[in-house]
């Protein structure tokens, strides 16, 4: 997921512990079902009837399944009607048998219906408005953490794989599709079509899915296999570009992982909607994205959508095989599905697409985002106990999947491309069509590598917390370097920064001589280098560690600035900037670096130091340094987007272009004059020409206008949302209404809410968005309508999804009343959300106290 046979399992999980965590019995195990549902979209119900062909260990006088909103009808155990009992609050059925079944293979038959959600949990429809104007819904599943049990009675946890047979029916003319092309359709009659199809491998139940609608299908060969993109009708050619990129990327994977994509097709649908939880579903050979992830508009679309279509459509594939093909036993190693496929995003970019640099921009951004949420009290080991529900949701944060892809990007650097690759190849020959755990993983590079890397894996999964690794001294003598290092832990608040160690693996470089590999454990640790130049420590940035310099080691490498590696300039102005918000060094030494940033500079630079200035001024947002700052950004910033131009130049790189984009979204947001004249210039266009934007500063040329609306232009901007027939420009344009800084243009947007103007999924969307520059309003205003809220919010988001909207609030009284709504409103095990934006609220004011004086320093210098 991306914000994914006959051979007997590989592991059997059956332990008390894992029993008292809330899971099944194993002494039932699914074999095969075969699930026929009945569909009504317009009355939002359905219904269903299963066979599961089970099979039983030791005799027993209950089975127990997952079962959540269905009203079962009837059950049968071998042809026999049995008694059975729904318990809402574990989410489970239980069906007693008036004797013991023996051991052995067993039919429990199952009938049922159950309710058509308006989000996406279960089975959930999708409403739109086509190009001609007419209103259309399309059905959809999704299933992953815990919904496949809203859609049928199942074993629904991961280690229970099984084989699918699923039949549906659908309206006349409608298409239906599913993880297996279709065996057959059979015109019924009245019409409808029932559509029976092929078998799944075994697989587990998340995976499973089913859509419907009126859509359209077009296709592309890869060898044998049939790569296809589903769509609303009229738009199927938006998905050229990721048939195109699918049909590289499969090539790509077969190779990589050594296992050929074992399904005879491989669909990728788009559905016109959109979510609070995720952006698109692996499920196997069905693909779901929402359509800003997966279809390309050339009239709408920049240089970053089309990145970032790239880069979800690698993520989902990925997923094929780490997540699909091998699967993890329980969701607390959920992260090697998720790290591995967003480790799998760069990877397959930085060699399918080499000028977007997407290695240096993991340094950039991906590693930042990692170690922010990783360096506070709300951190969590990568692999941690998961015992709810709700804690199944709260297990698909920023831990699991960019640490996720940090930590196994260092442990291809550490034990090298060749020999990662051909430990990934061994686990997946091993484990193909089962389940593992984490060890399972390390077990196989070990046995690639020659060597244990547990000690170094543990390390950096078992717990949570980022090192840091700081140079004391550096000395030449002989022609080489020999430099004396400290380990410690950073951190942002003080839980964080409790004492803890590592094995952190580490490259040591001297710029223009030679490099050295070792590994930093203890409170000391020595390396020595050939060559006498400037000392690079963590060379590359692979190194999950933050780096701190001494005095001679830092003012040497903010006089050899220019001379670094991209990695190396990226990876030091994030250290550098985090140090000083940890309180570890001044701001001062940040802005060393800053002024090395010349014009010329790569355009990831600048992008970097975009983002560092927003968060800058986000540290101060509602307070007297906030206009200052956003002033300075312009000074800063304003020249650059002069020097590149709005419009883009024939043959520019695609970093460019990304940089173009930021640009104008932040001098937009922080003011600029001209940069919002042009935005109102361009907006009053979209009257009449619904493309008068230049597509590649459409988005923020968008975001301009909204954020710095007047009541009669946030009219305006409503009047274009109601106009606009694309699902996705109205989903942006939704967002947008959010995004005005004027107090009560944002209470308007917040009155949209109680009405029929836009979808649920859209109003979950817009009280986010507001909520983004009036956190306090937004939160107290969900408080107040707590029932409409969660009636558009998505299951598996409601714990977490009130309390975040006070998130970004500077009111000292905002901590208290998140706390209360926790106590009053979630269980225990559901505070999970409430504790990590308490946390984060906390990490923010601290460090905005440590920055302050060097920015009022700063600012006051120039």
């Amino acid at each position: 997921m991306k914000l994914g046979l006959v051979t007997a399992l590989s592991l059997t999980v059956s332990t008390p512990a894992l029993a008292a965590a809330g899971r099944l019995p194993t002494d039932v195990r699914p074999l095969v079902y075969d699930i026929q549902v009945v569909p009504n979209a317009e009355t939002m119900t359905f219904s269903g009837a299963e066979t599961v062909t089970v099979e039983v260990a030791k005799p027993v006088r209950t089975i127990t399944l997952n079962a959540a909103n269905l009203t079962i009808v009837s059950a049968k155990v071998d042809g026999k009607a049995v008694r059975y009992k729904l318990d809402a609050e574990a989410q489970t059925l239980t069906l007693s048998l008036p004797t013991a079944v023996k051991a052995g293979r067993h039919d429990v038959a199952l009938q049922w219906t159950g309710t058509i959600n308006t989000s996406a949990a279960g089975l959930f429809a999708i409403d739109y408005t086509n190009n001609d104007g007419s209103k259309a819904r399309m059905l959809a599943t999704q299933f992953e953490a815990p919904d496949a049990r809203r859609f049928a009675p199942m074993w629904d946890e991961p280690s229970f794989k099984a084989k699918f047979k699923l039949k549906a029916v659908a309206p006349k003319g409608q298409l239906a599709f599913s993880n297996m092309p279709a065996a057959g359709v059979v015109t019924q009659g009245d019409g409808k079509q029932l559509y029976s199809f092929a078998e799944t491998p075994v697989m587990s139940s998340y995976l499973l899915f089913l859509g419907m609608g009126d859509m359209e299908r077009k296709t592309v060969k890869a060898g044998n296999v049939e790569i296809g993109v589903i769509s609303r009708k009229g738009v199927v050619d938006q998905g050229d570009y990721a048939l195109a990129e699918a049909k590289r990327l499969l090539t790509y994977y077969n190779d990589y992982f050594g296992q050929p994509y074992p399904l005879p097709k491989m669909d990728m649908i788009a559905g016109p909607g959109s979510s609070q939880f995720f952006g698109a579903m692996e499920n196997w050979g069905a693909i779901f994205y929402f359509e800003n992830e997966l279809l390309f508009d050339p009239k709408r679309a920049t240089e970053s959508n089309r990145q970032r279509i790239y880069t979800v459509v690698a993520h989902e594939m990925a997923h094929q095989w780490f997540g699909d093909l091998v699967t993890m036993a329980w969701w607390d190693d959920l992260w090697l599905n998720e790290g591995f496929a967003s480790w799998m995003e760069n990877k397959s970019a930085t060699d399918l697409n080499p000028t977007w640099q997407a290695d240096a921009t993991a340094v950039a951004f991906d590693r930042e985002g990692a170690m922010g949420i990783d360096s506070t009290a709300a951190t969590h080991p990568i692999i941690r106990p998961v015992t709810s529900v709700a804690q199944i949701s709260e297990a698909f944060d920023g831990i699991t999947y960019s640490k996720g892809q940090q930590v196994i990007g260092m442990m291809e650097a550490t034990l090298s491309a060749d020999t990662f690759r051909n430990g990934i190849r061994r686990y997946m020959a091993k484990y193909k069509y089962g389940n593992t755990v984490t060890d399972q993983l390390w077990a196989e590079l070990s046995a690639a590598a020659g060597r244990d890397v547990t000690t170094i894996a543990h390390d950096f999964t078992l717990q949570g917390g980022v090192p840091l690794v700081t140079l004391k001294s550096a000395t030449c003598s002989g022609g080489s370097t020999t430099a004396t290092l400290e380990q410690g832990r950073f951190g942002l608040d003080e839980a964080s920064k409790k004492s803890q160690t590592w094995h952190v693996p580490l490259v040591a470089a001297a710029l223009g001589g030679g490099e050295a590999r070792g590994v930093v454990t203890g409170p000391s640790t020595q390396m020595t280098v050939r060559g006498c130049g400037t000392l690079i420590l963590n060379r590359g940035k692979a190194s999950y560690t933050r780096v701190m310099y001494d005095d001679a080691g830092h003012a040497a490498i903010v006089r050899d600035y220019a001379r670094l590696p991209l990695t190396d300039r990226l990876g030091t102005l994030g250290d550098d900037f985090a140090l000083a918000a940890g309180g570890y060094q001044d701001l001062s030494r940040y802005f060393q670096l800053v002024d090395k940033i010349g014009a010329g500079a790569d355009p990831l630079e600048w992008a970097l130091l975009a983002g560092d200035l927003a968060s800058l001024r986000g540290s101060f947002s509602q307070t007297p340094l906030e206009k200052p700052l956003r002033q300075r950004t312009i000074a800063i910033l304003g020249p650059q987007l002069k020097r590149i131009g709005y419009a883009p130049q024939p043959g520019e790189a695609p970093a460019v272009s990304n940089l173009r984009e930021a640009l104008v979204g932040r001098l937009g947001a922080d003011g600029d004059p001209d940069v919002i004249a042009r935005a109102r210039q361009y907006v009053a266009k979209l009257a009449t020409d619904p493309t008068a934007i230049p597509p590649a500063i459409r988005q923020p040329i968008l975001s301009t206008y909204a954020v710095n609306a007047t009541p009669a232009e946030w009219d305006q901007l409503l009047t274009l949302t109601k106009a606009e027939k694309s699902p996705v420009a109205k989903n942006r344009f939704v967002s947008l209404l959010g995004a005005v800084r004027d107090d009560a243009s944002a209470a308007r947007a917040l009155e949209l809410l109680k009405t029929d103007t836009i979808t649920a999924p859209q109003k979950a969307t817009l009280l986010r968005s507001v909520a983004n520059g009036h956190p306090d309003m937004a939160f107290d205003w969900a408080v107040a309508n707590r029932d409409l809220v969660n009636s558009f919010v998505e299951a598996s988001s409601q714990s977490g999804y009130i309390v975040g909207l006070g998130a970004g609030s500077s009111d000292p009284a905002m901590p208290g009343k998140i706390s209360a709504y926790a106590q009053k409103y979630l269980d225990a095990g559901s505070r999970g959300g409430a504790d990590r934006t308490l946390r984060l609220m906390a990490v923010r004011k601290a460090t905005a106290a440590r920055l302050r004086p060097a920015t009022e320093a700063w600012l006051a210098a120039k």
